[in-house]
């Protein structure tokens, strides 16, 4: 936004955009505080299709979505966004929800948090996630065969056929292609995507494995090394 007087320009940066998604008005207060605390413009929606209208209005850039929302859950909303954006979405789940993170996550979920959590805590995952969407590197464009990664236009492609990609996925796309045949192991691989590793979140690293083989296709371009860990072929 620039705004001018008299003849001197000020630039005036843009807040990032927050589009917090709960039916539980105490978390989504205590969320939004804390998001504009920490520096972010919140917005807020109570059900999915306001949510969906909001992110389609307000194109946010991050979204915090509990799974357990009325009429319209948090996975019909990730996947109505995913089949038109690739905005980071963050899902809110209860402890009991296992098989649902990983549907949300194979469904293109960048991260989760499990309830009750630390608001600190969100603000700490919001900031991660949005670094890896704006994070630089000194090798911007990686080429192993047929794959391009290029960082600083965070495009991916294989041969002329572009390859979208949310943060996550990109991120363990990055660490693998960084050096072709080494094996990573879940725990490296979440850590080169969220900068630590979460133990409880280490075999979640599958779902964003399948997601990748079914983007990039042919699928066999990442190797399972039984007991191991995962490897991009060279």
């Amino acid at each position: 936004m620039v705004y001018r007087l008299s003849s001197i320009v000020y630039n005036i940066p843009m807040l990032k955009k927050i589009l917090i998604v709960d039916d539980e008005p105490q978390i989504v207060e205590i969320c939004r505080d804390y998001l504009k605390a920490a520096g972010y413009d919140a917005l807020t929606a109570k059900d999915g299709a306001q949510a969906l209208q909001l992110a389609r209005r307000e194109k946010p850039d991050l979204i915090v979505l509990d799974l357990m929302l009325p009429e319209m859950d948090g996975l019909d909303v990730t996947r109505a966004l995913r089949r038109e954006s690739d905005v980071p979405i963050i899902m809110l789940t209860a402890r009991v929800e296992e098989t649902d993170k990983l549907i949300g996550l194979e469904l293109g979920a960048d991260d989760y948090i499990t309830k009750p959590f630390s608001p600190r805590e969100l603000v700490a995952r919001v900031k991660v996630v949005l670094r890896r969407v704006g994070a630089d590197s000194s090798a911007e464009v990686i080429r192993v065969g047929d794959v391009f990664l290029n960082r600083a236009h965070y495009q991916v492609q294989i041969k002329t056929r572009t390859v979208t990609l949310t943060p996550t996925e990109f991120e363990i796309l990055a660490a693998l292609m960084s050096q072709p045949g080494r094996i990573f192991s879940r725990s490296q691989l979440l850590n080169a995507a969220h900068g630590v590793a979460f133990e409880s979140y280490e075999r979640a690293i599958d779902s964003h494995i399948r997601n990748l083989r079914r983007k990039l296709e042919p699928d066999d371009l990442i190797v399972t090394v039984h007991g191991v860990g995962y490897k991009f072929e060279d």
